[in-house]
């Protein structure tokens, strides 16, 4: 056999054993997903509260208790996370929102959240439903409808001119 089909199997087999761990990896990690959302259901209650602030920021910045920065990976205490300031009875606490209904969350409302410990999982209106955001038009999209508009002006031109041009004949 030749050097180069030596290395190109070596290189098959390499990522075949990189194929068949990411597997077991991504297995495994599924399962401990689907636990943890478990334990957060069980744990989950219905709160009425008034949302005074949302931001993202650093966990190290948010205000939230010693002992949930000390449970953290150091990697993930520098990175930003969905906080919501609300006041819950009495009481004003941080709280961390779940990514997906972070953009949904009226400021300085009152809603009915489904809090997990410290961590809101999903919010509806207390007084009706609430408003989804309009999400802004990237640069590309905002491009497209000019150029759109554009063509559609020059196109009129043309249809006028053509009437013009068939009047005078």
């Amino acid at each position: 056999m030749s050097t180069g089909t030596i290395i190109a199997l070596v290189v098959l087999v390499v990522l075949i054993a990189l194929l068949v761990a990411l597997y077991f990896f991504g297995k495994k990690a599924q399962k401990k997903q689907e636990e943890q959302q478990s334990q957060l259901e069980a744990t989950a209650q219905t709160v009425s509260m008034l949302i005074i602030d949302k931001k993202r920021m650093r966990l190290t910045d948010a205000g939230l208790p010693q002992v949930v920065i000390d449970q953290t990976p150091k990697l993930l205490r520098r990175s930003k996370l969905p906080i919501v300031k609300a006041k819950v009875g009495p009481k004003i606490m941080s709280l961390i929102c779940d990514e997906k209904i972070f953009d949904s969350i009226p400021v300085k409302k009152e809603v009915k959240a489904v809090v997990s410990g410290i961590y809101i999982t999903s919010v509806k209106g207390l007084r009706g439903p609430l408003e989804q955001p309009k999400k802004k038009k990237g640069f590309r999209a905002k491009m497209q409808d000019k150029a759109a508009e554009m063509q559609g002006k020059l196109k009129e031109e043309e249809a006028k001119e053509n009437k013009k041009s068939k009047k005078k004949k």
